[in-house]
């Protein structure tokens, strides 16, 4: 009879055996460009309105070439660097000061509910101050230097990040906590262990927001006798008739938002890399 040669159930396939695709590298790819696609999209908008079909008047909407050369005029005379070091300075200062108050305010708040009565009903309705209502009552009070800017800016700063780390301590699951208590945690504990864990999402969002609302509270601020920085860059191309240096500050504006907001969510994401949490599907 015939020998059969044993059959191999583990042997390799015969063939040229195709490399497996880097997912996340096409992953990452398939963001960047849909990330872009608006911008660009407005981008060309913004060409064709201004240098193609002449849509609109040099004086009432610069095109993408003027605005470039208007760029490099003010970096040429050192300008754009003057203003936009000031303004960088500014919510820096602001920021940290509004955020690090309302951080311990918040927590403050939201772990007592003697001190919430104490101080809530009086931040709610500052909270809904116009940002220019404090404008020359800032001027009567600290002067025209830089302190009545940094401190308007912290105002701003103040609100998202407190009223979203109040709603944070006030979600925590109550059965969390008195799984602490069995556990015989002190209250210091508490906080370190349950509290401020729990709680770190929403305070990251409310840091986002308030980096956010930094930089809108900055042209306000500019407003203050500046002679230097972005929002006075804003109102110096108004005096002047130059709509080019206007979208200039206006662009560095929305780019240094972005970017900030970009820092912030790749802290956000270190921070929470131990929640189990949805994640969107394409």
């Amino acid at each position: 009879m015939p020998a059969h040669s044993p059959t191999e159930p583990n042997a390799a396939p015969s063939g040229p055996v195709s490399a497996a695709p880097s997912t996340p590298l096409r992953r990452r790819a398939l963001r960047c460009l849909l990330a872009a696609a608006v911008p660009a999209l407005l981008f060309t908008l913004w060409w064709l309105a201004t240098d193609v079909w002449h849509l609109f008047l040099a004086n009432q909407l610069p095109s993408p070439r003027q605005v470039w050369s208007a760029l490099l005029e003010l970096s040429g005379e050192g300008d754009y660097t003057r203003h936009l070091g000031a303004s960088l300075r500014r919510v820096g200062i602001g920021f940290s000061l509004g955020a690090s108050a309302a951080l311990v305010i918040g927590f403050a708040v939201g772990l007592s509910h003697t001190i919430e009565r104490l101080l809530d009903p009086t931040l709610q309705a500052l909270r809904n101050v116009p940002s220019l209502a404090w404008v020359p009552f800032l001027l009567l009070w600290l002067g025209i230097d830089e302190t009545p800017k940094i401190t308007l800016i912290a105002i701003g700063s103040f609100f998202p990040v407190y009223l979203n780390l109040v709603t944070g301590v006030r979600q925590v699951d109550r059965k969390l906590i008195e799984v602490g208590h069995i556990f015989g945690l002190g209250k210091l504990a508490l906080v370190w262990r349950i509290f401020l864990p729990a709680a770190t999402p929403y305070a990251l969002a409310g840091l986002r927001i308030g980096a956010g609302q930094a930089w809108l509270f900055l042209v306000a601020a500019e407003l203050i006798a500046s002679t230097r920085g972005l929002g006075f860059m804003l109102i110096d191309g108004q005096n002047n008739l130059r709509p080019d240096i206007m979208l200039v500050g206006i662009l560095t504006l929305a780019l240094l938002g972005k970017a900030t907001d970009g820092l912030l969510r790749l802290v956000e994401r270190r921070l929470l890399v131990w929640s189990d949490t949805f994640e969107a599907k394409a």
